[in-house]
């Protein structure tokens, strides 16, 4: 396999030795590797070991120095052509990621630390086709932060060469270049002299002549260079000075690091270095600036490797602390010291082998490669609805699960929006030559899921979507309509138009049987198409400590039940505001129920809810933060009671197992209330309070038979929300045949 490396620079620090020790170990099994790099103080190391390395600014920001990058990037793709390409920072998979989509090459990324977020460093951050973490806790925050797919990520580990980091390798070559003394005390201490990573050196220059009284003779070997070295080599020249010895010395960049801590008896550092430093089997005091953990033995283990030995969210390393554990250390005994160390190298070889990260690249690698299908997806995708966002996560959830080997292209309002939040390869939806491009390129269409092929909210957005249909039809793809809702389609025209493209599809699924009635209604007579269930059936919640975060932000009180409800803007709703609130505050005067409005499309339904709301006598809450559909299912999930007009907000509320009442806009919603046997509380056009009070209550009194009901059908509708993969799968495959 031939893999392109793409990072800022090869200069000294744990992101760059990961890249080092993962190429060679990559080369070592066989494999072609180059990296693209800035250039650095490894690059002799890298070409020694048979790896061609290209240079080309990506180290640097500015709109010229990123333009140049991505010429030379792509000019060394298009003459390379590499099986994969893999990006280690920011800069380089922005360029990467913008190359991709042009050249269609496989594309992974790895993150290394946590980012910047904020204003447009979130939109230069591309996580290419799967993203590799190298610690769980980085996992969680690309989740939290970036709402990318747990599936997106894989977990990889800081790989370390045992052999180049052994108890075999010596150190008295840097003991006799820098005039150490060794039968008197050595700490060595590695990590990039730059303002944000020297915290610990800092420490350890100030604490030393504290060492020296409570360490007679110790020795301080400092290694690394960056932006704040001259100025601690100038504070370490002082102590020295003031002691009247050489007691610090500061070395600037290395490359020989194994010898570097090789020469101590303790090393003091974090993440990577700490790892080296443990597999060559000294003693390691944890210490970095983003927090402290302290001298490494077995009861810091499941603390250290949750965080991939970075002390992320521990407290921040103090100089007495410090003190004390060197002290400590150094008062150890030999024997108990080399305890330490081998334990520390037996985790090394447990946890941490650089045969494992490459392992693990691999495996995401052939992941990547072995689409064996392209299809295209058409929906109501990138518009911020929560209910087509769900249908589009669910989508590609459930053909990751079912496959490896499909890649999907979303056709969307907000391509960058949909990469950011799926992970997927999106187009914009009206760029029809992108759109006829990626047909070209595909396997199939599917369409759908969702209601598409009515003309209630338009008859231009049911000829988008025929449009798209026929474009495939033309280039002799097979189109899927995908567990599409169908109608209502009150046009004649437009009834014809439905049934032509129906009967002309390779394959046709619904979610409910009242789409497959207006079909008929419509004389369609295939006899294979198959009712199946919405794929929302297929979405995990998420995590109850994020819904409870959620819930906690409206302000509604603790542990109180609630009642969930949706609206939206609807034209004709008359009195439907005022008969609505008379409902809500029925529901909290008689059952005790507080009312939580959910947004499922902010933009329109902030307005519909304030009409509700300020029409009510008893309080009221809305969550209205940025909310994904999985936080929406979730927070929804805790709910007794919903009270929903959008069709989605009932199938999260059924996918919850949680009773609802319909608020009826559209015959889709009554016809799915149906599907579930859950009763409407009325028409909004002509909505009476007093007859919704009534069905609320008789509901209220048969919860627990309606509960038990809803909970069956809705394992049922999960199960058959399955088969739509299924018969993807076997579309794709006949395809190819």
């Amino acid at each position: 396999m031939k893999i392109l490396m793409a990072t800022m620079g090869m200069n000294i620090g744990g992101a760059e030795t990961h890249i080092l020790e993962l190429s060679k170990e990559l080369k070592h099994q066989g494999h072609d590797v180059i990296i693209v790099s800035n250039g650095g103080v490894y690059v002799p190391e890298i070409e020694a070991a048979g790896i061609r390395h290209y240079q080309a600014p990506m180290h640097r920001r500015g709109f010229r120095e990123m333009r140049r990058s991505r010429t030379i990037l792509r000019d060394i793709i298009s003459r390379e052509r590499p099986d994969v390409v893999h990006a280690h920072a920011r800069i380089p998979a922005f360029l990467c990621g913008s190359l991709q989509k042009r050249m269609g090459f496989p594309f992974v990324t790895t993150a290394h630390w946590v980012f910047d977020t904020s204003g447009i460093l979130r939109y230069l951050t591309n996580w290419g086709q799967r993203t590799v973490a190298v610690s769980e806790d980085i996992k969680e925050y690309l989740i939290r932060e970036y709402g990318l797919p747990p599936e997106h990520i894989s977990v990889t580990i800081n790989g370390i060469d045992t052999e180049k980091f052994s108890p075999a390798v010596s150190g008295e070559r840097v003991i006799r270049e820098f005039g150490l003394d060794a039968s008197r005390p050595i700490l060595s201490y590695v990590s990039r002299m730059d303002a944000d990573r020297a915290l610990v050196a800092r420490q350890l220059i100030q604490i030393a002549p504290e060492l020296d009284r409570a360490i007679p003779g110790i020795q301080l070997l400092i290694a690394g260079g960056g932006n704040v070295f001259d100025e601690l080599k100038a504070l370490a020249n002082q102590t020295n000075q003031r002691l009247g010895r050489n007691c610090i010395t500061m070395t600037g960049p290395r490359t020989d690091i194994n010898e570097i801590v090789a020469a101590g008896d303790l090393f003091v550092g974090v993440s990577r270095a700490a790892l080296e430093a443990m597999s060559a089997a000294k003693p390691v005091i944890v210490a970095g600036n983003e927090g402290y953990h302290g001298l490494f033995g077995p009861d810091k283990l499941t603390e250290a490797q949750a965080g991939n030995f970075c002390c992320r969210g521990l407290p921040v390393s103090r100089p007495e602390t410090l003190l004390a554990d060197v002290s400590a250390a150094f008062s150890l005994t030999r024997e108990e010291r080399e305890r330490l160390g081998a334990y520390g190298r037996q985790v090394i070889f447990d946890h941490y082998s650089v045969r494992r990260m490459a392992s693990d690249c691999l495996t995401m690698y052939e992941q990547v490669r072995r689409r064996k299908y392209r299809v295209v997806m058409s929906g109501y995708y990138g518009f911020s609805n929560a209910g087509d966002d769900a249908i589009l996560e669910s989508i590609q959830q459930a053909i990751h699960e079912a496959s490896d080997e499909v890649a999907v292209t979303v056709l969307s309002n907000d391509p960058d929006l949909t990469r950011r939040q799926y992970g997927l390869d999106a187009i914009p939806r009206f760029r029809m030559w992108r759109v006829f491009s990626a047909l070209r390129r595909s396997d199939a269409l599917l369409s759908g899921g969702g209601s598409l092929l009515q003309d209630t909210t338009s008859t231009r957005s049911l000829f988008y979507y025929l449009s798209v249909i026929r474009c495939a039809e033309l280039l002799g793809k097979p189109v899927m309509l995908y567990a599409n809702g169908i109608g209502p389609v009150h046009k004649p025209a437009n009834r014809r138009r439905v049934k032509r493209v129906v009967e002309r599809a390779a394959l046709v699924t619904l979610r409910d049987h009242s789409s497959a009635r207006e079909l008929r209604d419509m004389g369609v007579t295939r006899d294979d198409i198959r009712v199946t269930a919405d794929p929302v059936f297929h979405l995990a919640p998420a995590g109850e400590a994020r819904c409870a975060q959620l819930l906690s932000g409206t302000g509604i009180p603790n542990g109180r039940p609630f009642v969930a409800v949706s609206v939206r803007g609807w034209p004709g709703t008359g009195e439907f505001p005022r008969e609505l609130a008379r409902l809500c505050d029925h529901l909290y005067q008689a059952h005790g129920l507080e009312m939580l409005f959910l947004l499922m499309q902010p933009d329109k339904d902030r307005e519909a809810t304030r009409q509700v709301r300020e029409r009510m006598s008893t309080p009221s809450y809305v969550l209205d933060a940025p909310c994904t559909p999985r936080e929406l299912m979730g927070v929804l999930g805790k709910a007794k009671l919903c009270l929903a007009m959008r069709l989605h907000t009932l199938i999260f509320a059924a996918r919850m197992a949680v009773p609802s009442m319909g608020l009826v806009y559209d015959p889709k919603v009554d016809s799915y209330l149906r599907e579930l046997d859950l009763p409407a509380a009325g028409n909004v056009d002509q909505f009476d309070g007093g007859e919704a009070i009534r069905r609320a209550d008789q509901m209220l009194a048969d919860y627990d038979g309606v509960l038990y009901r809803l909970k069956i059908r809705s394992g049922e509708l999960a199960q058959e929300a399955r088969e739509n993969e299924r018969l993807l799968l076997k579309l794709l495959e006949e395809s190819k045949r």
